[in-house]
């Protein structure tokens, strides 16, 4: 009896007095006096929290037109970074709108953690039942790509947020179809990564470039290679993607004139590179009264293209639009060879950064050649190697006439350098002494003694009452013998009354040895290595050979760099069980 009264008494609350005065107090009221309160995040304006924000997934501002793979972060997991950026969205309707802003930005669907989380999650992913304990795990990125496609699918207002949509190679080779679906929602897309065969109009990639070209007019970038003629040629007439800024054009046979017609279709290119056709001449950059001109660029570069040669290129550069515009040029294996370059130089007078691969089999010529002459010439990639194995390699004569250009001080903003020859920071510390200034009318024989890697066979002599200025500015010279080893960086000092005439020079170690983000060449006197507390400061590091004549690098196990919670570690403090 007295547990049938107690329940009685409990039911007379529910209904009773006492649920009267439960009401006067709502449950919401300590929610709206929460509320009240000051909090300096809240108050922020959007734009500032998505700088913030920024920080804790860096990946979201990757505004690159490169693939998931070059573009990918060293330091950290890009997976938890994302996670890190969700949970933020989680505090406030504030906080939501700008770390939205972010995630939809730039997407990336990457394949695994790049962290210890990898390894748990693994587990997890195995179809485990209680007869498979051990099943084939889940494509973990095919579900993400399926799951982001249901997601800007159903919310039109992310939609239009999507820029930029990366994934690894696997998945945009399987998912052809997921990837349709996908791209055909997203009207502001500028950059995808593709399957390769959508380049090479491969059958199985035609949904996917009917949507492309239909759904997202403002692609900003597109490659065609062999087997692409067909669709590469109609793109004069069909006028899509105006927007276009980037083209890669790769082993096409094309008539050169369907050539022109497609390039003057897109308004907004600034960067072509033409690669391996063989119809490409010099009378491609010649003014032609009945063809639409190449147009002027930015950036261009030549790779495999032996008809183009320097004539054709100071025909180019010879409209005054192009000689503005020009700031990139790279030249691999073509017909512009080492002694035509300076004529390049004089014509493009905004070119900040140049690159020659080249492939000799013969010495640099007798006949004087004037050195390389830029005032806005700050990267030079001199790449030139020997094509014969031999004591006295031919490749040796020209970085011997890029240190003549290098000392003349015909380079005065040059700050990077790269090149196939150690033994070019030799030449650049010992310059000519008096016996090279008594004889300036004939060249030297093979009997005479030079230093140690000098070899003066081009090494034009300055009439006897003038000097080599030197170097104007400090150098990063990167240098290594074969393409296949590490870059060797040595930093080089220009001529002041502290270091002498010849200047001084750090000494040349293996670029896994500095610290990222001080290789710039050193304003305050100070080089890379200096003592703790100093600009400048090297890595701390154990030298361990790698085989191939360079080294590998022992990462320090210093602290700072990336925030902890993006390593995916569970933290086993109070409140931090979420980070996991």
């Amino acid at each position: 009896m007295k547990f049938l009264s107690h329940i009685r008494s409990r039911s007379g609350l529910k209904n009773g007095i006492g649920a009267q005065v439960y009401e006067r107090y709502p449950p919401t009221s300590q929610t709206l006096h929460g509320r009240e309160r000051w909090t300096p995040g809240v108050s922020l304006p959007v734009r500032v929290l998505e700088e913030i924000f920024a920080y804790i997934c860096p990946h979201t501002r990757d505004e690159q037109y490169t693939t998931s793979e070059e573009s990918m972060i060293e330091d950290g997991c890009m997976l938890c970074d994302m996670r890190d950026l969700a949970q933020c969205a989680l505090v406030c309707r504030q906080w939501a709108e700008a770390t939205q802003n972010l995630l939809y930005h730039s997407v990336r669907v990457d394949a695994v953690h790049y962290c210890q989380r990898e390894a748990e999650l693994a587990v997890k992913r195995k179809r485990k039942s209680f007869f498979e304990r051990n099943g084939d795990p889940k494509d973990a990125p095919q579900q993400r790509l399926q799951l982001f496609s249901r997601t800007v699918r159903e919310n039109q207002s992310l939609a239009i947020l999507v820029e930029f949509l990366k994934m690894p190679y696997m998945t945009r080779e399987t998912c052809k179809a997921d990837l349709a679906r996908t791209v055909s929602v997203l009207p502001n897309l500028r950059y995808l990564d593709l399957p390769e065969g959508f380049y090479s109009d491969d059958p199985s990639s035609n949904m996917l470039k009917q949507e492309l070209q239909t759904r997202c007019p403002n692609l900003r970038k597109m490659k065609y290679l062999a087997g692409s003629e067909a669709s590469f040629t109609m793109m004069a007439h069909m006028r899509k993607w105006q927007n276009l800024e980037v083209l890669e054009l790769s082993n096409l046979a094309v008539d050169p004139s369907q050539l022109l017609y497609v390039l003057a279709s897109f308004p907004a290119l600034h960067e072509v590179k033409l690669a391996s056709i063989s119809s490409l001449d010099d009378n491609n950059f010649r003014a032609n009264p009945a063809l639409p001109p190449f147009p002027p660029l930015d950036r261009l570069i030549l790779e495999n293209t032996p008809n183009i040669t320097a004539n054709g290129l100071l025909s180019y550069l010879s409209q005054p639009r192009v000689r503005e515009s020009l700031t990139t040029l790279t030249l691999s294996q073509t017909g512009v060879t080492s002694p035509t370059l300076h004529l390049i130089l004089l014509s493009a007078p905004r070119l900040s950064i140049l690159t020659i691969n080249e492939t000799v089999n013969r010495s640099f010529p007798l006949t004087p050649t004037p050195p390389l002459t830029s005032r806005s010439l700050q990267t030079l990639r001199f790449q030139v190697l020997s094509g014969s194995t031999s004591m006295n390699p031919p490749s040796e004569t020209y970085y011997s006439y890029l240190a003549n250009s290098l000392l003349s001080g015909s380079l005065p903003s040059l700050t990077s350098l790269y090149a196939y020859s150690p033994t070019l920071p030799d030449l650049l510390l010992f310059p000519p002494t008096a016996p090279f200034g008594h004889q300036p009318t004939h060249r030297y024989s093979s009997s005479s003694t030079y230093p140690t890697g000098f070899n003066p066979q081009n090494f034009f002599p300055p009439p006897p009452t003038s000097k080599l200025p030197g170097l104007m500015s400090p150098l990063a010279l990167y240098t290594k013998s074969a393409p296949e080893l590490e870059w060797n960086l040595t930093l080089i000092d220009p001529p002041s009354p502290s270091n002498g005439r010849t200047g001084r020079a750090s000494a040349t170690r293996p670029l896994s040895l500095y610290t990222i983000g001080t290789l710039s060449p050193p304003t305050s006197g100070r080089f890379l290595g200096s003592p703790a507390g100093s600009p400048g400061r090297g890595r701390d590091s154990m030298i361990v050979g790698n085989g191939f004549g360079g080294y590998l690098s022992v990462p320090s196990d210093e602290g700072g760099g990336r925030p902890k919670s993006s390593s995916g570690r569970k933290s086993m403090e109070k409140g931090e069980g979420w980070m996991g």
